[in-house]
């Protein structure tokens, strides 16, 4: 049986509080949890209750605009092919599989770099998502 790995904090480092700190991520046991200063409180919040919030905000959109979604990846990939498609339609219905593998390091690293943001409360709920824009086909300027 191989040894499963450590639950990580899938937005670590992307995690801001309301006033523009970046949130530090700890582990109380074996679960990664978000540490929000409250004044001199340290509020341990369990990474999985932002990470799903977030989680299921991305796959909301993706899914609502699937098509467009799908096309912009495939032209990243310059693939343009049924096979492709289908995965990538098969990956957009399967996010919550990240909550399980993770999300690569690398990925976590170029989101932060295109201004992807996750601005959470005392609480934990997620008040705010700076997502990196791209025009849309129809906008006044052109790709």
């Amino acid at each position: 049986m191989t040894q499963s790995s450590q639950p990580q904090a899938l937005f670590s480092g992307l995690v801001y509080d309301q006033n523009d700190n970046p949130v530090d991520t700890t582990f109380i046991g074996a679960e990664p949890h978000y540490v929000v200063l409250d004044g001199d409180f340290k509020r341990h919040i369990a990474a999985e209750t932002v990470d799903r919030q977030v989680v299921e905000w991305i796959q909301g959109q993706a899914l609502a605009n699937k098509e467009l979604v799908s096309e912009q990846i495939m032209s990243m990939l310059n693939q343009d092919d049924l096979f492709t498609k289908a995965m990538i339609d098969a990956s957009i219905g399967n996010m919550e599989k990240l909550m399980e593998q993770g999300l690569p390091d690398d990925a976590r690293m170029m989101l932060g770099m295109m201004g992807f943001k996750i601005v959470i409360n005392v609480h934990g709920e997620v008040v705010h998502l700076d997502m990196p824009q791209q025009e849309l086909p129809g906008d006044d300027e052109e790709w």
